[in-house]
Formats: C-alpha cells, sequence, structure tokens
C-alpha cells in the first residue's frame, strides 16, 4: 500500500511538471523594463503604501489568465481567434485594433528599456539603441533564432529577479509597514498613474493573448473530455504557483525601492540606472553593470515576446493562429515593432516612457477583460465548460474595479 501511495504522489508530481510551462513564461514577463519601472516609482515615490496594487493585480491575473487558458483548452482557440468567429464583425475589429495598441505600447517599453540598457553599458544613444534592439528582434522573430537561447536569457533574467527576494532578506525592511501595505488600499496624492502602471505591468493585455495563444497550439480540445478535465486542474495549478512567484517578485522590487530610494517626498526616481544600486549589497561594484545586463537581455526576451502577442492579435483578426511563416503573423509582427520604435524617437523622457507605456495597458484592460468573459461565458464558444455562475461574478468583479480605478485616473488627471 505505501509503494502504491508512493507512486500516486510520484505521478501527480510528474503530470504537474509535464503541465508547467506557460505560466512561467508569463511569469518572466514580471520582470522586464516596463515592470521594473512601475515598481521602482511605486516603491520610491509612495514607500510601501502601493504595495496592496501589487497584490491585488496579482489576485486578478491568477483568474484572467486561467480563464484565457480555459478558453485555449477549451476550444483550441487563442482569444484573438475566438473574437474574430464569435463577435460581430465591427465590435471585433475596435477591441482587436485596441489590443494592437496594447502590444505596441508593450513593445514600446521592452524596446526602450534594451535601449535604457545599452546606454548604461556601451554609452549608445536610446534612439540608435532602439533601432538596434529592433533589428535584433526582428532577426529573431522571422529566423526563430530565439529559441536557441531563450532558456539562456529567461534563466539569467530570472536570476536576477531572484536576487531582488534575496536582497530582501539583507536589507532594512519596515516589515510592519509592508504587511500594511499589502493589504491596506491606499491612493496617496498623485499616485494614480502609478497605481495604474503597476496594474498594466502585472496584468498585461498582451499576455492574456499570449497565454490563450501558447495553450491553444498544444490542441488538447481534440482530445476527450477527461484529458481536457485534467489539463483544466494541472494548469490552475501551473498559473497559481507562477503567479505568487511573480507576486513576490514584484513585491521584491517595491519592498528594495522603499528602503533604498525613499525620501518620504512624495517624488518617484525618474532615473532606471539608480536601480542597479538596490543590488549593491548583493552584487557589490559590479550591481549596476550585471543590472544593465539583465535589463538587455529582459528588454530583448520582453521585445520578441510582444511582437508574438502583436503576430497573435493580428493573425487572430483574420481567423488563423500564429504562424510565423504566415504573411499576416509577419505583419503583425511588423506592426507591433516598428511603431513602437518610432514612438521612441519622439520622447523625451525614457522612463515616463516607460511609465506611461505599462499605465495605457491598465486603461486598455477593461475591454479585454469584457470581451473574455463574454467569450468565455458563451456556452456557443465553450460548450459544457462555459465561466459558471461563480465565476462570472468573480470576472465581472475584476473588471468593474479595473474600471472604476481607471475612471479614478481620468477623474483625478495624470
Amino acid at each position: 500500500m505505501k509503494r502504491k501511495s508512493k507512486n500516486q504522489s510520484k505521478n501527480k508530481t510528474l503530470n504537474f511538471l509535464r503541465y508547467l510551462g506557460p505560466g512561467l513564461l508569463v511569469t518572466v514577463g514580471f520582470i522586464d523594463p516596463g515592470n521594473w519601472a512601475s515598481n521602482i516609482a511605486a516603491g520610491s515615490g509612495f514607500g510601501y503604501e502601493l504595495l496592496w496594487m501589487v497584490t491585488l493585480s496579482t489576485v486578478m491575473l491568477i483568474v484572467l489568465q486561467h480563464n484565457a487558458a480555459h478558453l485555449g483548452i477549451a476550444t483550441g482557440l487563442c482569444l484573438s481567434e475566438a473574437a474574430s468567429r464569435y463577435m460581430p464583425r465591427l465590435l471585433k475589429d475596435l477591441v482587436l485594433l485596441t489590443a494592437m495598441f496594447a502590444a505596441v505600447a508593450t513593445a514600446m517599453a521592452e524596446i526602450l528599456g534594451g535601449a535604457i540598457a545599452l546606454q548604461m553599458l556601451f554609452h549608445i544613444p536610446i534612439r540608435l539603441g532602439s533601432i538596434l534592439i529592433l533589428v535584433l528582434v526582428l532577426f529573431c522573430a522571422f529566423t526563430n533564432a530565439y529559441k536557441r537561447i531563450e532558456k539562456l536569457i529567461i534563466l539569467f533574467v530570472s536570476l536576477i529577479g531572484f536576487s531582488f527576494l534575496f536582497e530582501v532578506g539583507i536589507a532594512k525592511i519596515d516589515w510592519g509597514a509592508a504587511v500594511v501595505g499589502w493589504v491596506k488600499t491606499s491612493f496617496p496624492s498623485g499616485s494614480m498613474p502609478v497605481i495604474l502602471s503597476v496594474l498594466g505591468a502585472v496584468v498585461m493585455p498582451h499576455n492574456l493573448f499570449l497565454h490563450s495563444e501558447i495553450i491553444q497550439s498544444r490542441q488538447w480540445n481534440l482530445e476527450d473530455s477527461s484529458v481536457i478535465e485534467q489539463q483544466l486542474k494541472y494548469e490552475f495549478k501551473d498559473t497559481l504557483f507562477s503567479m505568487i512567484i511573480g507576486w513576490a517578485i514584484n513585491s521584491a522590487m517595491i519592498l528594495m525601492a522603499a528602503a533604498t530610494l525613499y525620501q518620504g517626498n512624495g517624488h518617484s526616481i525618474d532615473d532606471i540606472h539608480l536601480a542597479g544600486s538596490m543590488l549593491t549589497p548583493l552584487l557589490g561594484n559590479a550591481a549596476s553593470i550585471i543590472f544593465a545586463l539583465a535589463l538587455l537581455l529582459a528588454g530583448i526576451s520582453s521585445s520578441i515576446t510582444a511582437g508574438m502577442a502583436g503576430g497573435t492579435i493580428f493573425s487572430g483578426i483574420f481567423n488563423h493562429s500564429y504562424d510565423i511563416h504566415h504573411k499576416d503573423t509577419k505583419r503583425g509582427v511588423l506592426i507591433t515593432m516598428v511603431p513602437a520604435v518610432l514612438i521612441i524617437l519622439l520622447i523625451k523622457s525614457p522612463f515616463d516612457g516607460l511609465i506611461y507605456s505599462q499605465m495605457f495597458l491598465a486603461i486598455q484592460l477593461p475591454i479585454t477583460i469584457f470581451t473574455q468573459i463574454y467569450l468565455t461565458s458563451s456556452k456557443k464558444v465553450m460548450g459544457k465548460y462555459a465561466n459558471s455562475k461563480r465565476l462570472k461574478i468573480i470576472l465581472f468583479t475584476i473588471a468593474l474595479i479595473v474600471t472604476f480605478l481607471n475612471i479614478c485616473l481620468f477623474a483625478t488627471g495624470f
């Protein structure tokens, strides 16, 4: 009996590891330039007061990412394809057009982060660095070269993310204030753009499209119902496990910014170069160089991911899935990446560009969420796997919270 019990436990672990992946890939997106900028702005400008936004955003993200994956598992369609197939054409075009704008905003932040890293490492001007990053990203996207180095990049960037977690253990953190900050909502004067940027950096619209695309590419919907239900169970564990790691890394960034950069005057730092100083206790004098290298790799990796999301959304407009060899996917990638660089050429403050790009993602987010709710609640789309009444209530609550925060942003001004 004991041997049988051990074998069952081992099989459960192996099954979980087998399904692990898409959630972790999305988690790496937490360690991107836009996310770093938002967390640094939150911690340096408002101390521990905005930690609640990380907690709330992560809870919402767990529900939304699982729901997006639910769509891919049950239907074999990504969010963009499902919208094209089951929504009125004009409404679908408006939704996916705004999603493309969100993908461009994401790509702009990621390319900009990579360009800032090139400036830190080699003193290359931001605008020239952005063009260099664009050329490299397009080469990787169109030749699949990225797949050869993807694991190394993810490993290095992840190590930097976990370095922040380690730093928290040796830094002088006011844990009493931190615990309060995690659970108590607070809206300090002038904080709404930063609150929305943290929301947009965690619950990124393009990741909802991308997660459903990654899941649907496995074509679990072609299996019998027992396999689909097993996949739904393990996918939720994958999402939950991965998002908790993401919450910890995001929190660690804000904690370190609050502990090392907060001045108590309500002014956030506007220079991401200073972020490297947060890692000095662990990495010593090499902290700035290692941080810049991590920022560069994160920028490249996340730019490629943003391009994939743009290709996914644009392909979905024409009712087919992501395929880099297909002309629509290639156009989607180009439509995402090229305008992103053109925007960088026009902006004056790189750090503000990072912050406001994430804020724009939060502004677009209600559109994506309501679209996702409509599709995953429809029995015509999902069959017997449509959202339950309880899940509908949870999803609508999330949508209303995000909408409310956007209203607050516009009511208080940017």
